[in-house]
């Protein structure tokens, strides 16, 4: 394993400043942040995906009379696609027509660390809405329990159909709108030449004939593609307000609120017919599963309960959506700023090797020298949780770079993090780990090797991140106990705030 290039502080002293890489639709579409916010939209990065979507939820509770109808729309093309269930003859070829979408890679949203490229919704998900339409959705439009129609009633009986199949769903049957809202805000406050006359396919649904037709439209153009705009406020983030988790969680609670005593009786009876004597957690969750197909009024009467608390989720995907822009837009437009004052952040060594190594350096010292850590902090103090969301920082500072940098697809031994790349013959690994990782000692122990093995290279790294003391601690012990030379790839970076010259002030 070669060594991490140097690049020190008195090199990095001396280089002059640089433009700020561009990142976000208003840098790219010269719009000033608070006029796209005074419109209503969110402030997408135009380079890689946020880890945001589209709750049909918020459509559903909201009190704008366009959202509403939006949802009633999405009622209205599901109650069809029932109807031609119900009729049968369903080929794999209306299957494809009518119930999978690609993914809407046009509004930069869902997480997709590759770019902003996702899968969209095929088969499994067609068969699954399809099987379910003759009785999970057989009400559609004339509920006894709840107050409206939910499409996320398929996340709640499927296994594998989960939020992105929701919001994939959601986003094609609300892209017209879409569409139109973007191309509004366009040709009022974006510049003529960053605009581009682009036919889009399924904009609108013909009930008539039964197919999808198309649209065309003014929309911003970069890089050889339109990019969509979507209103904050139908946004949010980790889950839908209708979902899986909570349905299980509150099972006893759903139960007991059943107002038919008989039918409580009787789901009670099934439950512990059910349920073994001393059960395990998988054996109570199993339980679960089976009473919930028995008696699917449960998730109605859990449903009702959610709409009950409309207020809830719209305040919650309020301060979600916040949480996004201030770590991703606010956070990453300061840290791209500091690393932005120098160029040599920005050159292009002859090989990935060195270019990922002095990236990764400069990225450490910016971090732990220049008050970058702030960065990794939310308005609470607290770091971040996951990993994904280290990776979305360090993808974003990648722009400008002539290196190919992405998320390896599965190998056969589990994805890389990101494989920076210039051809077949020149490749370099990165692995992420928050120091606080469960797993840690067995990722330094067996995982960069593996990866090197599986993608035919001898370059890697692998950073690990840690924001207190005591993992400062159990990192340095891992490597001491491992014998991790310095020859490894191993880069620690310490974001913690109680060392720092300016925590005080932070």
């Amino acid at each position: 394993m070669n060594t991490t290039p140097s690049f020190q502080e008195d090199h990095i002293s001396q280089v002059p400043a640089l433009r700020p890489a561009r990142i976000y639709f208003t840098d790219f579409f010269e719009v000033a942040p608070d006029v796209l916010a005074d419109y209503g939209a969110f402030n997408v990065a135009c380079i890689v995906d946020l880890p945001l979507f589209i709750d049909p939820f918020l459509l559903f509770t909201s009190s704008k009379p366009e959202y509403q109808a939006l949802h009633l729309e999405i009622i209205r093309y599901l109650q069809f696609l029932r109807d031609k269930s119900v009729e049968g003859g369903m080929t794999d070829g209306l299957l494809e027509a009518w119930f999978c979408f690609p993914e809407v890679v046009q509004n930069r949203l869902g997480f997709c660390l590759t770019g902003s490229n996702g899968h969209g919704l095929g088969m499994k998900f067609a068969r699954a809405l399809n099987e379910n339409l003759n009785h999970l959705f057989a009400d559609f439009g004339s509920e006894r329990v709840t107050k409206g129609s939910h499409l996320e009633k398929l996340v709640l009986i499927r296994e594998r159909v989960g939020r992105d199949n929701i919001s994939d769903f959601t986003t094609n049957l609300i892209k017209g709108y879409l569409l139109e809202y973007t191309q509004a805000f366009a040709k009022k406050h974006i510049n003529q030449a960053k605009l581009k006359k682009v036919k889009v396919h399924g904009t609108k649904f013909n009930y008539t004939v039964g197919v999808w037709e198309d649209g065309t439209f003014e929309l911003p153009w970069l890089a050889g593609d339109y990019v969509l705009l979507t209103p904050e406020d139908i946004l949010t983030k980790d889950n839908t307000w209708i979902n899986k988790e909570d349905l299980r969680r509150d099972f006893p609670t759903i139960r007991e609120a059943i107002p038919n005593a008989s039918l409580r009786g009787q789901i009670d009876q099934y439950f512990r017919s059910v349920l073994p004597k001393r059960p395990t957690e998988n054996e109570k969750r199993a339980a679960t599963e089976k009473t919930l197909r028995k008696f699917p009024e449960l998730i109605d009467y859990f449903i009702l309960d959610k709409e009950e608390h409309g207020d809830e989720a719209v305040r919650r995907s309020a301060e979600k959506v916040r949480e996004v822009d201030h770590r991703f837009v606010e956070n990453i437009g300061l840290l791209v700023q500091c690393i932005a004052d120098h160029s040599a952040f920005y050159t292009a060594p002859t090989t990935t090797l060195e270019e990922t190594g002095r990236k990764i350096e400069f990225f450490k010292q910016v971090i732990e020298n220049q008050d970058g850590y702030r960065y990794f902090y939310d308005k609470q103090g607290k770091p971040i949780e996951r990993e994904t969301d280290l990776h979305l920082l360090f993808k974003l500072v990648w722009e400008g770079s002539p290196s190919s940098v992405d998320a390896e697809v599965n190998n056969g031994r589990g994805p890389v993090d990101f494989k920076v790349s210039r051809g077949s013959e020149d490749k370099t690994l990165v692995e992420f780990k928050l120091a606080s990782n469960s797993q840690l000692e067995r990722n330094v122990l067996n995982q960069v090797a593996i990866y090197e093995k599986a993608n035919q290279t001898t370059q890697s790294f692998k950073v690990i991140l840690f924001f207190t003391a005591e993992e400062e601690a159990k990192t340095k012990n891992v490597l001491s106990r491992l014998k991790v030379s310095k020859e490894a790839g191993i880069v620690l970076i310490d974001a913690r705030r109680d060392n720092k010259p300016s925590a005080s002030k932070a």
